[in-house]
C-alpha cells in the first residue's frame, strides 16, 4: 500500500528497471515495524482468529474445503494463515521479501499451520510454483500497485490456476490510488495517474501502521491500473469475470483524517462517502478448456 504521510513523489520519464530492488528494500524495511501492527499475538492465542481483511472477504470466498490455494504477495502471512484457517486443503504463500517470509514461516509454525512459503518476485511465480497447480489464487489489498504490467499479471494468475480455478482479489480502487493527498479544503482531487503508466516514485518515512522511527529504505516505485485495464487483461488471459463489486470502505485510513473507522476494521469517508469507491472485489474463473 503506497499511501502514508509525508509523501514526496514524481513520475519517472522512463521505466525504472530496478523497481523490484527498490521495492524489495522498502518492504524489507517495513517488516520490523509490522511485527506490532499486524496483531500477531491474536493469531497465536486464538486458533480461530483470522485477519480483518479475510474476515471481510469470507462471505464472498465461500468454502475453501478441498482447495489448493496460493496467496500472491503475501507479506508476513497473516492473510495466508487466515486462508488456512478457513479450511483450505493446502496453502502456499509467495512474496519477494525474505524477512517478511521469515516472520510468516515462524507465525505459521507457532500456530501449527502447514503453509508452504516461497520467495520470488511476482512475475517469477510460474517458474517457482509451476503451471496449473491451484484451485484458488488469492490477492489482498495493496498488491497490484507494485506491479508495472497488468497483462503480465493476468497471464501469471491464469497460468497458476487449474482449468475451472478461481481468482479472488480485493484491492484498493484505482480511483483511490489516483486521489491527491488529503487537502485542507476537504476536496477529493484526482492528482496521480489512473491508467497504467511509468512508475511513480514515493519517499515515505512511515508505513501504514503506527511505529517509532523512520523506514530504513523509504523509496518505493508504484503503478496504477484502471479498472477496465484489469478486467480486459483477465479476459485476454482466458479468464471469465464472474463478479465485480465496488466498496465504500478500505482496511486502513487511506485519506488520514478524512476517514473514520467502522466495524470490521474498515475505514470510510467521514463525509460524502458515496462520492468515490475506495476498494473493489473481483472474481474470475479460468476456462475449463484452458
Amino acid at each position: 500500500m503506497p499511501w502514508a504521510t509525508s509523501r514526496v513523489r514524481g513520475i519517472d520519464a522512463a521505466f525504472v528497471s530496478d523497481y523490484v530492488s527498490v521495492n524489495r528494500a522498502n518492504w524489507d524495511s517495513r517488516v520490523p515495524h509490522h511485527l506490532a501492527g499486524y496483531d500477531l499475538a491474536s493469531f497465536r492465542s486464538d486458533p480461530e482468529f483470522i485477519s480483518h481483511v479475510v474476515h471481510y472477504d469470507q462471505a464472498r470466498l465461500g468454502s475453501l474445503a478441498g482447495l489448493d490455494v496460493v496467496h500472491l504477495q503475501c507479506h508476513i502471512g497473516t492473510d495466508t494463515l487466515s486462508l488456512f484457517r478457513l479450511g483450505a486443503q493446502s496453502v502456499t504463500g509467495l512474496d519477494f521479501s525474505a524477512p517478511a517470509l521469515e516472520v510468516a514461516t515462524k507465525l505459521a509454525h507457532d500456530c501449527g499451520a502447514s503453509i508452504d512459503y516461497v520467495e520470488s518476485e511476482f512475475y517469477g511465480a510460474l517458474d517457482v510454483l509451476g503451471h496449473a497447480r491451484f484451485d484458488l489464487v488469492y490477492t489482498g489489498v495493496g498488491a497490484l500497485c507494485w506491479l508495472p504490467d497488468i497483462h503480465r499479471w493476468a497471464e501469471t494468475v491464469a497460468g497458476l490456476l487449474r482449468p475451472g480455478g478461481r481468482l479472488f482479489i480485493r484491492e484498493g480502487h484505482p480511483v483511490l490510488w489516483a486521489l491527491s493527498d488529503p487537502r485542507p479544503d476537504g476536496l477529493l482531487v484526482l492528482d496521480y495517474p489512473y491508467f497504467e503508466t511509468d512508475a511513480v516514485t514515493f519517499f515515505e518515512e512511515k508505513t501504514y501502521v503506527d511505529h517509532e522511527g523512520a523506514l530504513a529504505s523509504p523509496e518505493s516505485q508504484s503503478f496504477n491500473h484502471g479498472l477496465g485495464e484489469i478486467v480486459t487483461a483477465l479476459i485476454d488471459a482466458g479468464m471469465t469475470v464472474t463478479s465485480l463489486e465496488e466498496h465504500r470502505s478500505v482496511p486502513w485510513a487511506a485519506l488520514d483524517e478524512m476517514m473514520e473507522q467502522i466495524d470490521g476494521g474498515e475505514f470510510q469517508l467521514r463525509q460524502g462517502r458515496d462520492r468515490v469507491p475506495l476498494s473493489y472485489t473481483l472474481q474470475a474463473i479460468k476456462s475449463a478448456r484452458s
